[in-house]
């Protein structure tokens, strides 16, 4: 194997020369104004991520470069209107070791036992017995507690690093929480389960340990149906009477705000959301999925150098629009 000469994507200057492995975000054959195919794609590792060209490229190549998720690559950088881009010279597929995803797969940056122990507070708070009792068989079922602490929230638009649906779920619930004193007709104990299981199928949706991909599940399943699936898994070994039997209608409430939660059919919601539980979680998720996508690009988490390069973003097309970075108030006293 090669040997690992990583630069961190943060730390590149324009106009240096790179070499080494990185991981490849949305690969795409674009045509330039000859007619002639390149490649455009990201080159992301755990600092972060930029743009990348090479403009002899041809699009039978593209397959063969993206199967890893990773590529080794050399080139060099420079500055284009402002934003540094990096010029390929050399790319091929690249399978990386344990070791190196440590310094390839961005990670969340917050504590995750802090985090989890946030959700099992929230979710022991719940006050119906048979929710609580849902809630136990959840959070016994060790390895899916594993995976919900590892994924991340999605490949590249939200929350798309290591540890990230933990994070992105418990910032929601913590959400919900402080805003349903608000909206005291709305059931406090429907909406924060719903929030633990509304992306809950992305644990077998998506693959992490050798890059971000997609699952073969994932691809033919998805991560709606799937949570459905894992839903009605726990709820066949709950009791069916009891206190701590839950309901048919409580079923299919919780049941309808995982398969609702994209809001739109043309988003991937199986259903459009039909109770008002199902509603306030669509519309928490989408609030927390836009606004970090929007502080992931403009912001930056804070790095000064890349804010005084241009003061717009590249289009975000999640978005549909190009951000302005600065926050206007900084440094003002």
């Amino acid at each position: 194997m090669t040997t690992h000469t990583h630069s961190d994507i943060k730390s590149l200057q324009p106009n240096r020369y790179i070499e080494g492995a990185y991981g490849l975000l949305n690969p795409q054959i674009g045509t330039t104004r000859g007619g002639k195919p390149y490649l455009k794609c990201l080159l992301r590792d755990a600092s972060g991520d930029a743009p990348a060209r090479q403009w002899s490229f041809e699009a039978s190549q593209l397959s063969e470069v993206s199967k890893t998720g990773f590529v080794w690559v050399s080139g060099h950088t420079q500055d284009y209107n402002g934003q540094l881009q990096i010029i390929v010279e050399q790319i091929r597929q690249y399978q990386v070791s344990e070791d190196e995803l440590v310094s390839l797969l961005p990670a969340t940056k917050k504590d995750i036992d802090e985090m989890f122990s946030e959700v099992e507070h929230l979710l022991k708070s719940l006050t119906h017995p048979a929710m609580r009792a849902l809630a136990v068989l959840f959070l016994g079922d060790e390895e899916l507690m594993r995976r919900f602490r590892q994924a991340p929230a999605a490949m590249s638009l939200h929350h798309a690093w290591v540890g990230g649906l933990l994070e992105h779920t418990v910032q929601i619930m913590k959400l919900a929480d402080g805003m349903l004193k608000l909206y005291p007709a709305l059931n406090r104990d429907l909406v924060l389960m719903g929030l633990f299981l509304h992306d809950l199928g992305k644990v077998y949706e998506l693959t992490w340990e050798r890059g971000f991909e997609y699952t073969i599940g994932g691809n033919l399943i998805g991560h709606v149906v799937g949570g459905a699936m894992i839903l009605k898994e726990k709820l066949n070994e709950m009791p069916a009477s009891g206190p701590s039997a839950l309901s048919e209608p409580a079923e299919m409430a919780l049941m309808h705000i995982i398969l609702s939660h994209h809001g739109l059919l043309e988003f991937g919601a199986a259903k459009l959301p039909s109770t008002p539980e199902a509603i306030f979680v669509s519309n928490l998720d989408d609030l927390d999925a836009k606004t970090q996508m929007g502080i992931s690009a403009a912001r930056c988490d804070g790095d000064d150098e890349n804010s005084s390069r241009s003061p717009l973003t590249e289009k975000i097309w999640a978005l549909n629009t190009r951000l302005y970075k600065p926050d206007p108030l900084a440094g003002e006293d």
